[in-house]
């Protein structure tokens, strides 16, 4: 079963650096099943963390096709991700997009967390595009069974990990010492 996440708009009180109080409306991911699970799960998810009265203003589906937490970062990034395809009937080259989430501390970052992300994949692909997500956090699902725990655990594990840059040593067929080791 694929996961869907729903975007969750809140609205509430917040106390500045100053001391004063202003009106903020913050953007939260949920994982759900259903419209009506998101809105049970983002009040139980906000009450831990508003004492005060807040109020949900907007529920809709979010469009990310993975979500990628990577640890000592603050802030979520959206990288579009273009698949690249041949079309033998047609002989032209199409491209399908998908959006990642990918936790950073700036674009760089992000860029550099989603090569990384897509670092196995067979086909092409190009990132046209990145930029800063006005999503303040993640609440994955997690109902308590065993089952499901190994799921939870990769995905803080995923938080807890960083990306390492692995050198790439490309060898061409026609170079004399790998024409050597393999005759």
């Amino acid at each position: 079963m694929s996961t869907i996440w729903y975007e969750c708009k809140v609205r509430y009180r917040k106390t500045d650096e100053t001391g004063g109080q202003k009106v903020v409306t913050e953007a939260y991911l949920i994982d759900a099943m259903s419209y009506t699970e998101a809105e049970s799960r983002i009040n139980e998810e906000m009450s831990a963390y508003i004492s005060e009265e807040f109020k949900i203003t907007n529920i809709k589906v979010a469009n990310f096709a993975e979500i990628h937490p990577f640890e000592n970062t603050d802030r979520w990034f959206r990288s579009k991700v273009s698949l690249l395809a041949y079309d033998e009937e047609s002989g032209k080259e199409k491209k399908s997009n998908m959006y990642l989430l990918v936790q950073a501390n700036d674009v760089r970052e992000a860029f550099d967390n989603t090569v990384h992300v897509m670092k196995n994949t067979m086909g092409e692909y190009t990132i046209p595009a990145i930029s800063e997500s006005p999503i303040m956090d993640v609440f994955p699902y997690f109902s308590g069974d065993e089952e499901e725990a190994e799921q939870y655990e990769r995905f803080n594990a995923l938080k807890a990990s960083k990306p390492v840059e692995a050198e790439v040593v490309d060898t061409m067929e026609f170079d004399p010492e790998y024409l050597a080791e393999n005759d």
